[in-house]
This record gives C-alpha cells, sequence and structure tokens, in this order.
C-alpha cells in the first residue's frame, strides 16, 4: 500500500492516476483544479494513495476500505459512502470483465486502485490490463447484474474511461466536495 501528500505533486508511482486526472479535467472543461472550487483559508492541497489489488473477491472489500480509511485519514468523509459503493462497482468490473478478457492479471499486470484530491475534489480510479472500455447497458427488470455503471453514474459528479492503451485502462469517477473552513482558521 503507498500513500502520498504532496504540495508540488503526485508520487512518480502514479502517473497512470495522473492521467485519469488529466482525462477528468478534460471531461469538465478545465485543465487546472479552479481556485473558486476552494474556498478562502484552504490551500490547494494535491494527495494520492494507491493500491494494487489481487485478482481474488476479498480485493473488492480491500478496496472499498482502503477508500474509506483513506478518506478518513485525509479528513473527508463527506462523501465516503458513496465513493465506497463506487470503489467496489469499479473493482468488481475489473474483477469481473476485465481480467478474464486478459488472461488472470499477473505481477505486471495488476488492478490498481487510486484516489487523487485536488482541492475540492477527489478522484478515484481503477486500472486494469484490459483494453475494453466499458459501455453502460440496460439491464432486464429482474437482472441480478449490469447496473454498476448506472450506479458510478448516480453516486459520481462525473466518470469516464482513459483511453485504452497496451498496459490497459482507468475508469475513473470524480466526486466534489463542499469544504468548509476551519473555525480556527477564519477567526481573528
Amino acid at each position: 500500500m503507498a500513500a502520498h501528500a504532496s504540495h508540488l505533486g503526485v508520487s512518480t508511482g502514479s502517473r497512470w492516476l495522473m492521467l485519469a486526472a488529466e482525462m477528468a479535467d478534460l471531461a469538465s472543461g478545465s485543465r487546472r483544479p479552479s481556485p473558486d472550487l476552494t474556498p478562502p483559508g484552504w490551500a490547494l492541497l494535491l494527495r494520492d494513495a494507491t493500491r494494487r489489488l489481487g485478482a481474488d473477491a476479498g480485493s473488492v472489500r480491500t478496496a472499498r476500505d482502503f477508500a474509506t480509511d483513506t478518506l478518513r485519514w485525509w479528513g473527508i468523509a463527506e462523501r465516503s459512502h458513496d465513493l465506497a459503493i463506487v470503489v467496489s462497482e469499479l473493482v468488481t468490473n475489473a474483477l469481473r470483465h476485465a481480467l478474464p478478457a486478459c488472461g488472470d492479471a499477473g505481477p505486471g499486470r495488476p488492478i490498481r486502485l487510486g484516489l487523487l484530491q485536488a482541492g475540492s475534489r477527489v478522484l478515484c480510479a481503477v486500472g486494469d490490463p484490459s483494453r475494453a472500455v466499458p459501455v453502460p447497458r440496460t439491464p432486464g427488470c429482474l437482472a441480478e447484474t449490469g447496473r454498476g455503471l448506472q450506479m458510478i453514474c448516480a453516486l459520481s459528479d462525473r466518470w469516464g474511461c482513459t483511453t485504452p492503451s497496451d498496459t490497459g485502462k482507468v475508469v475513473w469517477a470524480m466526486f466534489y466536495l463542499r469544504l468548509t473552513v476551519p473555525a480556527h482558521q477564519g477567526e481573528a
């Protein structure tokens, strides 16, 4: 498990996470976190946490716990329930669809979970070795599966996927936070 915090940038081992962040910025129409999204008294903090996951079903719980623990550590548990469900869906999709399409994920091609906070935004990203882009579908009313992307869309503020490459793809979801200035910073 790796967790990093920096005011200057994200750890060098998280380039895949930065690619997802760039795609999310492009999708939102902005290239940099807007100062308007960060209330007075808050420095624009850029921090990330990443985790490699196994190819077993227990990875879903591991990923969910890692995400909620990281948000709690960062002091931004406001949307942790929504983010935990989205993490579960993204990792489940990687296990259910991406790994079987590529064969088993060996040590060089793991499933990766990354969280990136930039001011009042948190990006959740799951990288997998598949080049297949997720496609939302409309399941039958009695279907027990097939609603994961609909849930991701409903619970996050936006979501998308990086352009697949030889190393796979990254599916991401963005969450906007309502940051408040701590009382001791606003007092004179």
